[in-house]
């Protein structure tokens, strides 16, 4: 049996993540490759339950270390329930956010600092690290702008709404984007950045490039 690969996609929202996350799904499926896509918060039925709370643009008067908790609540459980077991049976698993995210956002946006975030993942999450991130890191203005059109859409057609961190200011996310740039320069190995505005297509192919060279040397 092959071993598990975890592939982990981070950056802004609105920054195609998803989008390409579901693109590279649909590539190694047609490679014969056996996948399992996830996403955090979200992902087990607990997951879900945090992720409305967390994201539901209603929800007011969480402190930043609430929030924290709360991301690795969803994350040790999406760990022993979902990621874990199919890393174990050889899978490639494709995760849209992981602790970078929580990095990112609750150490550099919130202020908390990277620490406490690197702490708690080698406590809650067993030090489960990718062996690879894909971090897209488009111009970061043009992100938040595709992001507030998406969740305005989705909150208009769907009801569904998950806009409370794009409710914060301009100077939140510059945070969350320098962190997102020292998480890359920290971890060259495992981060690599796509700093891009290129087309959907374009950023596949270097994706693509990527991943096919890195499970190349897999065991």
């Amino acid at each position: 049996m092959p071993q598990g690969f975890f592939i982990t996609f981070e950056g802004l929202d609105g920054s195609g993540k998803s989008t390409q996350l579901r693109k590279l799904a649909q590539w190694l499926e047609e490679r014969g490759e056996s996948c399992l896509v996830t996403r955090q918060p979200g992902g087990t039925r607990i997951g879900d339950r945090i992720r409305a709370l967390l994201l539901d643009s209603h929800t007011e008067a969480v402190s930043p270390m609430a929030e924290l908790g709360l991301m690795f609540s969803d994350r040790a459980q999406s760990i022993a329930e979902v990621i874990r077991p199919a890393l174990n049976a050889g899978k490639i698993v494709l995760c849209d956010r992981y602790t970078d995210s929580t990095e990112a956002y609750q150490g550099g946006g919130r202020q908390l600092g990277s620490e406490i975030v690197r702490q708690l993942h080698k406590v809650m999450c067993g030090g489960l690290n990718p062996d690879l991130t894909l971090l897209l890191l488009p111009d970061l203005r043009r992100s938040l702008q595709r992001a507030r059109r998406r969740n305005h859409r989705n909150a208009s057609r769907q009801g569904t709404d998950e806009g409370r961190f794009e409710s914060e200011d301009e100077s939140f996310y510059q945070r969350v984007f320098d962190q997102y740039r020292e998480i890359a320069r920290r971890e060259p190995l495992r981060v690599v950045a796509i700093e891009s505005d290129e087309d959907i297509e374009r950023i596949h192919e270097r994706i693509v490039n990527i991943v096919e060279e890195r499970l190349a040397h897999r065991t």
